[in-house]
């Protein structure tokens, strides 16, 4: 970006090793490869991450791995064996992150637990991730992104009063990704203070339940259950999807002000301002079909385009229902020159900037790696020379 001046990536110097798979600790990952952090990732030799495998859709590459991977260094071990397990414990050995989000207990069955990666290295930080946490009565089941949000209860609340659904994305995942990539930051902030590293614990099931505060104090203190409402809001109104001429667009009124404005600047209704039906939020709510009647009548007098500009000007609360091309053409990406190239196994494809944006320097967008793509450089690093590499290879320790 023109306006940026030179300055350091905020995680600079850091190296963090993972041993990563689908999306929530990859996620975290790449925003700490985003943020200057040196990712090494560590995959089984042959299938590597299996999020490779998902599909096939960017020029060959699965879109999750692209999306999640940039930025990375691909090491192809085989961590069954002890020459394999040898490379892997030196590799951590110099980093200041570990990262892993592989099945429950694995990484102890290797020896590479928390507690064994940090005997004689305090300083090191361990984020162990899991579906539902390292100890009580679900720490050994299966835990992939839909499941977790059955469990949680997030399913009971999402979709229409017809039937409930997951989330158009993995939300427990990145839920977790997230929580995963705060902490990272914060322990090793503590650590330039003390010198101490962390093990941290992050679930899928915490990370969700956390985002789930407000329907469950609904429940525990209302017994209260949230109603899948759609595209609308259980304690508000109007909000919803309402019809156009040519589509439909989203209105959120979220307080009395906001009604009258819609109703006096966007209708010219001024009589609906002190009806004895819509005069209130509260009343809007115990009449939320006439709401949605009566501004459903009006909404469907104009095209789409002038309704959005018209709720614009009058400071109401709206928003297109977009799809992804829309998404991939919106004018708030392109006029903010969001967009960059960033380079795959086969060829350049489209990204988007990080969304924490510095002012003093833009964050890298490297390459996806191809598996096991920097082996031979990281081994060389580690002091390897090119014919105990050969000899690895052979024995397909390394890929």
């Amino acid at each position: 970006m023109s306006n940026q001046l030179p300055g350091a990536l905020p995680l600079d110097g850091i190296t963090v090793v993972s041993f990563e798979q689908a999306v929530a600790a990859p996620i975290a990952t790449r925003h700490l490869a985003d943020l200057g952090a040196r990712v090494i990732k560590v995959e089984r030799i042959g299938e590597g991450d299996f999020a490779r495998n998902y599909d096939s859709a960017v020029h060959g590459v699965a879109s999750h791995f692209v999306w999640l991977n940039r930025g990375k260094e691909s090491v192809a071990v085989d961590l069954k064996s002890a020459e394999g397990l040898s490379v892997v414990r030196k590799l951590v050995g110099r980093a200041d992150v570990v990262v892993q989000n592989l099945a429950p207990g694995a990484m102890d069955r290797l020896g590479l637990g928390a507690e064994e990666l940090r005997r004689d290295r305090p300083g090191l930080i361990v984020v162990n991730m899991t579906g539902y946490g390292t100890d009580g009565p679900l720490k050994d089941r299966k835990a992939y992104d839909m499941l977790v949000q059955a469990e949680t209860g997030l399913c009971s609340i999402t979709g229409t009063s017809a039937a409930a659904a997951k989330t158009g994305v993995p939300a427990s995942d990145i839920a977790a990704g997230m929580y995963a990539l705060t902490a990272v930051q914060a322990a090793l902030f503590r650590r330039e203070r003390t010198g101490v590293g962390a093990v941290v614990d992050v679930s899928m099931f915490d990370a969700t339940v956390e985002w789930l505060g407000h329907p469950m104090y609904l429940q525990m203190y209302q017994d209260t259950q949230v109603q899948r409402m759609g595209l609308s809001h259980a304690s508000i109104s109007p909000y919803d999807a309402y019809p156009t001429i040519d589509g439909r667009i989203l209105i959120g009124v979220q307080n009395d002000r906001g009604w009258r404005a819609l109703v006096t600047e966007v209708f010219d209704r001024p009589d609906l301002v002190e009806h004895p039906k819509f005069a209130t939020n509260i009343l809007r709510v115990r009449h939320r079909a006439e709401t949605d009647a009566v501004v459903a009548e009006h909404t469907r007098r104009f095209d789409t385009e002038e309704l959005d500009k018209r709720l614009a000007a009058a400071g109401v609360p709206a928003a297109r229902l977009n799809d992804m091309r829309d998404l991939i053409d919106h004018p708030q990406l392109s006029e903010r020159d969001r967009w960059r190239q960033i380079e795959t196994e086969s060829g350049q494809v489209r990204a988007v900037l990080p969304p924490m944006t510095f002012t003093d320097v833009e964050l890298p967008m490297g390459p996806v790696p191809a598996l096991g793509q920097h082996t031979d450089t990281v081994l060389t690093e580690l002091g390897l020379t090119d014919a105990t590499i050969a000899a690895l290879r052979t024995g397909g320790t390394v890929g």
